[in-house]
């Protein structure tokens, strides 16, 4: 695809995302009677992440008519790099979205984005494809809910500080895959060659400390 057609279906994608949210409303996790101390160390994105992946997930199957999609398919493993694909009408190839929660107003640091192995194995299939980090900026209400204040769709090609972790599983990680306005727009085979250079820097980096 080309930088043209990725917009345009990163567009689609965060027009449904933003409509989704507002179905979804607030989330209750608990009581106060509950959680007599509040949430203390638990107000943190990971605390929530999986129920949130699930219930947005359960959501888009459920309404993606109505959020202009023409089918959406959940991926079927939890050692997939993504966890849905949604197809558009006027559109080729699906958005593969990979599910990401922050906290509204957290601080900025490296995240793990995808395992490197498996993006590789996924763009080696078909460079072409289309792969997108949302990530649903969370708050933590003082009654144990949480609401989603907004979602941003990231294409992954996108990142601009693409970077190997040798020293933890080898995982894609990114400090600037939150904000559109630090990206830097690539085409997916454009990206697949700063990442294999990336996976390339990352095996020697391991090698050279296993050899110290």
């Amino acid at each position: 695809m080309s930088i043209e057609q990725t917009e345009g279906l990163r567009l689609k994608l965060q027009a449904s995302l933003d409509t989704l949210i507002g179905k979804i409303g607030k989330i209750q996790i608990g009581t106060k009677e509950q959680f007599p101390l509040g949430w203390r160390k638990a107000a943190k994105g990971r605390t929530v992440w999986r129920i949130l992946e699930e219930l947005i997930t359960q959501n888009l199957e459920k309404y993606y008519a109505e959020l202009d999609i023409v089918s959406i398919t959940a991926s079927d493993s939890e050692i997939t790099v993504y966890d849905f694909s949604v197809l558009f009408a006027d559109e080729e190839l699906p958005a593969y979205v990979n599910i990401k929660s922050a906290v509204s107003g957290g601080k900025t640091q490296k995240d793990d984005i995808s395992k490197g192995v498996g993006l590789q194995q996924f763009y080696e299939a078909d460079v072409n494809k289309d792969f997108f980090v949302a990530t649903f900026f969370i708050k933590f209400n003082d009654d144990m809910s949480i609401e989603i204040e907004k979602c941003t769709a990231f294409p992954i090609a996108w990142i601009p500080d693409v970077y190997i972790n040798p020293s933890n599983n080898g995982n894609l990680q990114s400090s600037k895959y939150k904000n559109l306005d630090d990206a830097v727009k690539r085409t997916s085979a454009e990206f697949f060659e700063v990442f294999k250079t990336a996976m390339a820097a990352a095996k020697q980096k391991k090698q050279d400390k296993l050899n110290s």
